[in-house]
């Protein structure tokens, strides 16, 4: 289970993710909605531990090792930091991605045998950017899903690639509620879709109690005294 409290990351000027609290757990879906595509993509970034935050404490299966939340853990589709580029072709795409998967679990990926088995041959040759929006979370997801060590899924915002939820909400119950492999799927959004009568945060919803932007004191965790200093090394990049 994913917990974070209180999490926050400052700007140069204001919030760039004011404070949010929520927990999520294998087997489910968590909608986390707001209106700025920055806050949101921090917020992906922060809940994988690829943003170093400024305030707030998380645990992960109750650790609070920065080690574990990050190798445990993909962040998929976050603009600026990992989403496809367009002049790649959806190949080129895969075989960059599964480079990436670590050494002990990387074996035979290779990108044609991988797309045959993932069923992702007819748009083999296609750039990125003619996806429709239900096929691309479809192979992003895949991609992320190569690392087996991988239990929490953070989508950014799948909703900017078109209007119909459809397109991507299917996808992320089907992989949360898998009894196979359950995961931890978070992803963050411009709205709660209509209708959604599952699991759902709200960016800042934390930041009423704490209106002066200063920590809480039970912010850093009492049995964690290093939780937040382990950040510190931390930049947004290695984002796998």
């Amino acid at each position: 289970m994913l917990r974070v409290h209180h999490l926050s990351v400052n700007g140069r000027r204001d919030k760039l993710l004011p404070a949010t609290t929520l927990q999520v757990k294998r087997g489910e879906l968590l909608l986390v909605s707001g209106n700025r595509q920055d806050q949101r993509t921090a917020l992906a970034l922060a809940l994988t531990g690829r943003m170093k935050p400024s305030s707030g404490r998380f645990t992960w299966d109750g650790s609070a090792r920065i080690k574990n939340l990050r190798q445990a853990s993909a962040v998929v589709d976050a603009p600026g930091v990992n989403e496809p580029e367009q002049h790649l072709s959806v190949r080129d795409l895969v075989t960059e991605d599964l480079a990436l998967v670590p050494r002990r679990y990387r074996g035979g990926l290779l990108s044609k045998p991988w797309l045959k088995v993932n069923r992702f041959e007819d748009i083999a040759g296609l750039w990125t950017e003619q996806l429709t929006a239900a096929r691309r979370i479809h192979l992003l997801t895949a991609l992320a899903l190569a690392n087996p060590a991988t239990d929490l899924l953070v989508v950014d915002s799948p909703d900017r690639h078109g209007a119909d939820p459809a397109d991507w909400l299917t996808r992320l119950e089907d992989l949360a509620h898998d009894a196979g492999r359950p995961l931890a799927v978070v992803a963050t959004v411009t709205s709660i879709p209509a209708g959604w009568d599952g699991r759902c945060a709200a960016i800042g919803n934390a930041a009423a109690t704490d209106p002066a932007g200063i920590p809480a004191e039970d912010d850093i965790s009492p049995e964690q005294p290093g939780a937040l200093e382990s950040f510190e090394a931390l930049e947004t990049e290695d984002v796998k």
